[in-house]
């Protein structure tokens, strides 16, 4: 694993087994939530995502930039400066970038699949919650939402609201709820192989192709 920084953000990132340069690979971005705030990027090194997902991400590029602010809302114009940066990457497959977070990153990953629909495959948002009246934003993006049942921090009517108003809009997204779980549901959600075989299963996206042509569109006629 390495450990960069773009501006002021710092991530670390792990590249798959045998990486090329001159190959594309699948990006999966990890969102932490309110503990791994700070300045220490040992927090996010040393975070469970990394430790779980050895084996099943060893063909992809995983990332996991670190909040310096209170909050991901803070410095959330950075965070999609940081995106932009990551997936623009020359080894990075822009039709495999998929968004999981949880909590606070569980947030942060149902906003900034509403604020930015191109720019993701398919989302992983882990007991978090939106802006559900505005989910229709998210209607031609995969999803496929996880939450506790016994969550005291974030309530699991936060996850099935998201999931009901994308589903209510004609779109493609599902709720998983782990029966007696608390406030971590990202611990099964990592060892869940039918989400990553999901996952990975997600190639292109309605909203990226479609923000494309209208960029081609502004080019050839601005």
């Amino acid at each position: 694993m390495d450990i960069l920084k773009h501006k002021k953000i710092s991530y670390v990132l792990r590249k798959p087994e045998g990486f090329s340069a001159e190959e594309k690979y699948p990006l999966v971005v990890y969102v932490h939530g309110a503990g791994g705030r700070g300045s220490d990027i040992n927090v996010i090194a040393n975070h469970c995502f990394f430790k779980e997902t050895e084996q099943v991400l060893s063909g992809a590029v995983s990332v996991a930039p670190q909040c310096y602010a209170d909050s991901w809302f803070d410095i959330f114009e950075q965070l999609q400066d940081f995106l932009e940066m990551i997936i623009s990457t020359e080894y990075v497959d822009s039709s495999r970038v998929y968004l999981m977070g949880a909590s606070m990153g569980g947030y942060t990953t149902w906003q900034l699949s509403m604020s930015r629909p191109e720019l993701f495959t398919a989302i992983v948002p882990i007991c978090g919650g939106g802006m559900y009246w505005n989910a229709g934003r998210l209607k031609d993006l995969p999803v496929w939402a996880f939450h506790g049942d016994s969550d005291p921090t974030v309530l699991c009517e936060e996850s099935r609201k998201m999931v009901d108003g994308i589903i209510k809009r004609g779109g493609n997204a599902r709720l998983t709820v782990y029966e007696g779980v608390k406030h971590d549901a990202w611990t099964p959600t990592f060892r869940n192989a039918e989400m990553w075989e999901w996952l990975f299963s997600q190639v292109g996206n309605k909203s990226s192709r479609e923000h494309e042509e209208q960029y081609a569109d502004v080019k050839k006629y601005g």
